[in-house]
This record gives C-alpha cells, structure tokens and sequence, in this order.
C-alpha cells in the first residue's frame, strides 16, 4: 500500500514528544490522511491527564482511551506470573507484555473506524516495533504499519522539538527529561541519560515508584499473599479483585523500597541495553508465587517448569504472545497450577522481601516424612539399594578407569 493510498491511520499515542509530533508528521507526509490516535490505559495515572485536548490540538480528529487495567492484569501480567517467566534472569517483562494488549486494541480502533494503517512511535533499534508489528499481522495481516522512526529524517529529542514547534505541537516541560520512561500498572522503566554507560549508579532522583532502601521504615511489615491456582487473590486475609490487590500490594512494597532493578538485556535486535526497572508488586508477587510452588509442585513438574519459563520469557519478550506456542505453554501452565492454592507470608524490610511463611492444603511437605524419626513409610534401610542403583554409572566408570590403568602400567 503505497502513501496514497492511506487515507486514514490509526496512531498508538502516549501523549510523549515522540507520539505527538507524528500526528503532523502522518498529515504532512501521507496527504492529509485523517489521524486518529488511540490510548491504552494500563496505570499511567497521571500521564493521560488532559490528553484528548492535546491530540487534537497536535491534528488528530479524535481520541479513543479504552481502559484496559483489568485485562492487563487478567490475561497478560497473571499468566505470565503463573508461568514464572523471567526474561535473562531479572525482567520480569513489564514493557514487554504490555505491547501486545495495546496492539490488540488498536488492531480493533483501526477496524473500527475502517482504517487503511496503524502507526507506533517505537524507533528501529527498539524491541516494541517488533511486539507491536508481529501483533498486527497475527490479529490483521492487511494491516499497513507506519513506523515513523524508520522513516524520517529527525534524528534526536532536539529534531523532535523543532518539528513541534513548527507545527504548533504542544510540548510540556517534563518532555525535556533526559530520561525515556515506560510506566504501567505494573512497572516504569527508565533509560538513556546517565544510564547509558552501565558503570554510572542511578541517581535516586530518578526513581518515582520506589522509596529508596535508606529512606524506607526502619520496622518491618508483614504481608500475606493468598493464592488461588496460581493467581494471587488476597491480602491478609481479605479477598480483592485483580486491580485493586496489585493497586494495593504496589503501595505496599514501593513504601519499603522493593522491586529496585538495574539489567542490561539483551535486545532483539542485536544490540544490549541499559535500563533501570520499578516493579514493586510484580516483585513481590513473583517470589511469593515461587514459595507456593516450592511445597506444592513434585520435583520433575518444577524443572520442567523451571525450562519452559525461560522459553515463556523469550516468547513474550520477542513479541509473539499471539502464537499457538504461547498457548500450548499456557495450557501446560494451567495443569501445574491446579494446586498451587494456599498463603505466603512475607516480611518488607529496607528493599528485603523475607520469607515468613508459607502453607497449603495441597502441600508436598510433610514434616513426618522428612523428619529422621522411624516412620512407616520411609525406611531407611531402603536407601542402600537406592544409592547401589543411582551410583552404579559412576562405578562402572571408575572399575574400567582402573583397569585401563592397569593395562598401561600408569
């Protein structure tokens, strides 16, 4: 589909410098087609405050925001948890499952409003160019993409506020951090600035969610995480809906400093990067979940678990959450959360979370069983024979080392 040909374009739009000078940029560069822009609240709180005046004032005829905090949370921070899916060790995904939902959504504005493309502000080194663009063709092949970054010539936050200034684009002062930040309900995400040499400490000024470990009480706080199937549903004894437990478990754990990250991934595209992550419940959660397992989930189930996570991490952070493996994997996930119900306790302390507990009615510890008392149903006679069998490849291995030596007279 050539630029001619679309007459109307569908926009992610954050209300950031990058999103707000590409809607006079799509006018201005693909024949006045009509620019409508679309929003997805996931938690930026007040980041869409007076956002609709600011899309049309930049040249779009309309803005859609769908509130989708439930379904975030539903269907892509909880399944991702359940599935305990930690991408290279620490991301706990935050970005990365976001991208998906809000493509979803904007597949469906697009259809809505019968138009030709869809366009995003991520640049081309990035990794959401590709979650967003690999959801489009998995929801809406026919789609055309409009990736303004790959395709003009501004080349820095600077280029950027010259165009807005020439196309009157309202531009605040806050866009003028040197930081570039994704916020959710889930996470914030900072890069760029002082970060983008690793051996530089952030500064504490940068963080917005988290309280800094010095500054957070000096007592300790206790919470209890109840669970079912895998999915949190309570706290401290009082069952919530999913927005407002991960609401209140946030709160929590930013007070006492938890959830502080500094990674350096590696991107899809090739390159490392540099970023700082605040997740305080998703943190929280995450370890309270994996002390559920641990007493609920036999030995062989748990590993392959452990192995398919890692795999559930990779497919989440490279964008293809709208495949049939993800599915299959989900279906899996799903057999070995049948029991995973019961409490987690936890102590908060300084950026801590400390383990204080944990029980279910499913539980695969029995005191009585690992204890060395004599019990009926583990004699330990029979351990003899186990080992016999267990090392007997080690054995084989060393008699025929020794005769080999033997033979050589070494």
């Amino acid at each position: 589909m050539s630029k001619h040909n679309v007459k109307k374009v569908v926009l992610a739009y954050s209300g950031g410098l990058d999103t707000s000078v590409i809607v006079p940029w799509l006018r201005n560069n693909y024949e006045d087609c009509e620019v409508i822009c679309f929003c997805a609240d996931l938690g930026q709180e007040e980041e869409l405050h007076g956002l609709e005046a600011k899309a049309i004032k930049s040249g779009a005829s309309k803005l859609y925001v769908h509130d989708l905090r439930e379904e975030f949370l539903r269907d892509f921070v909880f399944p991702t948890m359940k599935a305990g899916a930690v991408y290279e060790r620490e991301y706990l995904l935050g970005t990365s499952f976001a991208r998906p939902l809000i493509a979803k959504h904007l597949v469906e504005v697009a259809a809505l409003e019968g138009a030709d493309a869809i366009a995003h502000g991520c640049t081309g080194k990035g990794n959401d160019q590709v979650r967003f663009e690999v959801t489009a063709m998995a929801l809406n092949p026919k789609l055309k993409v409009i990736a303004p970054w790959r395709e003009w010539d501004i080349r820095s936050r600077e280029d950027a506020l010259a165009y807005a200034a020439e196309f009157n684009v309202p531009v605040t002062a806050t866009e003028k951090s040197i930081y570039s930040r994704d916020r959710n309900l889930f996470h914030l995400s900072h890069e760029g600035g002082l970060l983008e040499d690793p051996w530089n400490e952030p500064e504490e000024v940068m963080y917005q969610l988290t309280t800094s470990p010095e500054n957070a009480p000096d007592e300790a706080e206790y919470i209890e995480i109840g669970f079912e199937k895998g999915i949190p549903v309570s706290v401290n004894g009082e069952t919530l809906p999913p927005l407002e437990l991960f609401t209140r478990v946030n709160k929590l754990a930013a007070k006492h400093g938890i959830g502080r990250a500094d990674i350096v991934e590696n991107r899809l595209v090739g390159m490392k990067s540099h970023g700082v992550y605040e997740t305080p419940a998703g943190t929280l959660l995450h370890k309270a979940h994996q002390l559920l397992e641990s007493i609920c989930l036999d030995k062989q189930t748990m590993q392959y678990k452990d192995i398919l996570a890692s795999k559930y991490a990779e497919l989440v952070y490279n964008g293809m959450w709208y495949t049939r493996l993800r599915e299959a994997l989900d279906a899996f996930v799903d057999v070995t959360q049948e029991q995973v119900t019961g409490l987690v306790r936890l102590k908060l302390y300084k950026g801590n979370i400390i383990v204080a507990g944990r029980k279910s009615d499913f539980s695969l510890y029995r005191q009585d069983y690992a204890s060395f008392g004599e019990e009926d149903v583990y004699n330990q006679k029979d351990a003899e024979g186990f080992i016999t069998l267990f090392g007997l490849p080690v054995k084989v291995q060393a008699l025929l080392s020794n005769e080999l030596k033997g033979r050589s007279g070494k």
